[in-house]
């Protein structure tokens, strides 16, 4: 096979020098052919004139052969007749009976201009390249036949032959060496950039090619050394990227470990080996590890994770709490490739949580005692007939007040429990739909009472589900209550609905109330957030309603949503999962 460009174009070189002489050969050769073929055709044509032929039928109406033969051989010279050129007397059958060969052959081959003559025809046809040959028949029936070997022809065609053959070898000698210094031209700068390339990957950007030449190849030199000097510049920069990235990493306070799609290590941090209580010359493997740390997650769940998303685990160590937040990386073709895990420490954040709910719970419940006793002072002082108008009014708003904070320690007692999960302790499997209606049923008197009307439409069937039936409850009222109170009085419409998608059970609560400005909708589910606290004060309204409904779907594995216009309507959806028993 040809591998070398130097042996390719010596090859090539070879086979054009072959082809044009080859061409050239059978052009000469053709030519060569065609001119005796044209010149014994006008030699036949002057001999055999007018007067020549009137004296050959004169002869042969005397059937005189030897009379015949005497005027050819008169005219030998003029026919030609030579060492290769013959002439010959036949009958009308072909059979010789004149001859100027001295070696006439036992049996004349006839030929086509022969069968021509036979026929009365002349034959002067040059069909046969191997013979020139003529034929006149005569009067009497005599066929003078005029045959040429062409020996000059075969003669002149081996001189032809030898003298290209031998150019031939000359050429194919200066297609070697012609093509071997032209190869060496292009093959000598090729072998320089290609050292030059394998010196730029082993991490030589200095080194430069020195070629002065002002082709092509000459470009390609100067515009390889422009490329290394870009490589080595962006080499620098990217160096000095990762050099800051590495700094950065190492430096941290938080975790992170990147793993590609095997699961094996990319790279860690110092803040992840200290926080995971890792070896520096340890091997550790993604499902390994997160297997010994009980992380329930595995790479092949975070693969398949649609773009954008990311997934977070809270393990807890004992003496620490970790914070795993994982995302998926990219290469430059937009594939995937790798995973990235970021590590929080939240140990302290945790305790603080916990000291924060403890200190609520026991606030609430030392409150609780002071406001029973207040109440009840109040409402002993209300009963006593001797009070006054002014007076009784003043202790009637001091046990409204004393009924609204009774009501915020109640709901931050809730929030403090739901703080330690207490909202999926007895759970039951019960009926959502039948949930519902008892709860509708029981606004009747309420949404009567304003006017509205409340109305429950479920959209598919509900399978039961598991869950704290108390707390679920807990937060439709919440949302129903929130509907009635926020509708303008005999204009309501509330509507809720329910159904089942996928391993989802969803509710959802329509009304045409006053609707929450949208500035606000980012923060309703913020504790003791009011859109407006002097209208959330008249309707008796803490601001913790929303946050412990928040909580207590959250710790059931399900999300609440609000939309809303102002002046159109809100639309609350909860969402719940469907248990895996079902």
């Amino acid at each position: 096979m040809l591998k070398t460009i130097q042996l390719k174009l010596i090859t090539l070189f070879i086979a054009l020098i072959i082809l044009v002489l080859a061409v050239l050969s059978g052009y000469l050769l053709l030519n060569v052919s065609a001119f005796y073929a044209q010149k014994f055709r006008n030699e036949m044509n002057s001999v055999f004139s007018e007067e020549f032929v009137d004296q050959i039928n004169l002869s042969a109406q005397n059937d005189n052969a030897s009379e015949l033969n005497g005027l050819l051989l008169s005219r030998a010279p003029n026919l030609g007749v030579n060492a290769n050129r013959d002439y010959y007397i036949l009958s009308n059958t072909a059979e010789v009976i004149f001859t100027s060969s001295k070696t006439p052959p036992e049996t004349l081959n006839i030929s086509a201009n022969i069968t021509t003559a036979m026929g009365g025809q002349i034959g002067n046809s040059t069909d046969d390249t191997n013979t020139m040959d003529f034929a006149y028949p005569t009067a009497n029936g005599y066929i003078i036949y005029i045959l040429d070997n062409r020996s000059d022809f075969v003669t002149l065609s081996n001189f032809i032959f030898s003298n290209l053959s031998q150019t031939l070898i000359f050429g194919v000698v200066l297609a070697i060496l012609f093509g071997f210094l032209l190869s060496r031209s292009i093959t000598v700068p090729i072998g320089k950039l290609t050292q030059r390339a394998k010196l730029l990957a082993s991490g030589d950007y200095e080194t430069r090619i020195d070629i002065q030449t002002k082709d092509e190849v000459g470009n390609l030199a100067n515009t390889f050394d422009y490329m290394a000097k870009i490589v080595t510049s962006s080499m620098q920069q990217l160096a000095s990227e990762k050099n800051k990235l590495e700094t950065m990493l190492m430096h941290m306070t938080d975790g992170v470990i990147a793993f590609s799609l095997d699961g094996q290590v990319v790279h860690i941090n110092t803040a992840a080996k200290k926080m995971l209580n890792i070896a520096d010359n340890e091997n550790i493997e993604f499902d390994e590890l997160f297997k010994q740390l009980d992380g329930k997650i595995c790479i092949a769940e975070l693969i398949y994770l649609e773009d954008g998303n990311t997934r977070t685990r809270e393990i807890d160590l004992g003496e620490t709490v970790l914070d795993f937040y994982f995302a998926t990386f990219k290469d430059e073709q937009n594939k995937l490739n790798g995973i990235v895990t970021v590590i929080h420490d939240i140990t302290e954040s945790e305790k603080l949580d916990k000291m924060r709910h403890e200190f609520v719970a026991n606030v609430s419940h030392e409150l609780r005692t002071p406001l029973t006793t207040i109440k009840g002072y109040a409402e002993t002082m209300l009963d006593d007939p001797e009070q006054d108008e002014s007076s009784k009014h003043f202790l009637q708003v001091i046990i409204n007040e004393v009924d609204r904070m009774t009501q915020i320690v109640k709901d931050l007692l809730t929030l403090s429990t739901l703080g330690f999960n207490s909202a999926l302790e007895e759970k039951e499997y019960f009926s959502l739909d039948e949930m519902i209606r008892e709860v509708v049923s029981n606004f009747a008197v309420q949404v009567e009472q304003n006017g509205h009307q409340l109305t429950y439409s479920p959209t598919t069937n509900i399978p039961p589900i598991s869950a704290n039936k108390g707390k679920i409850e807990q937060v439709l009222v919440n949302i129903i209550s929130n509907a009635i109170k926020y509708t303008p009085q005999g204009k309501g419409v509330i509507e809720v609905f329910a159904g089942s998608l996928y391993n989802n059970v969803y509710i959802k609560v329509q009304d045409n109330g006053i609707g929450i400005p949208q500035k606000d909708l980012p923060r309703i589910f913020e504790r003791f957030y009011r859109i407006d606290k002097a209208r959330a004060r008249d309707k008796g309204g803490t601001g913790l309603g929303l946050a412990i409904a928040q909580e207590i779907v959250q710790l059931h594995g399900g999300s609440i949503n609000i939309e809303s216009k102002l002046n159109k309507g809100t639309e609350v959806i909860i969402t719940l999962p469907i248990s895996e028993e079902n």
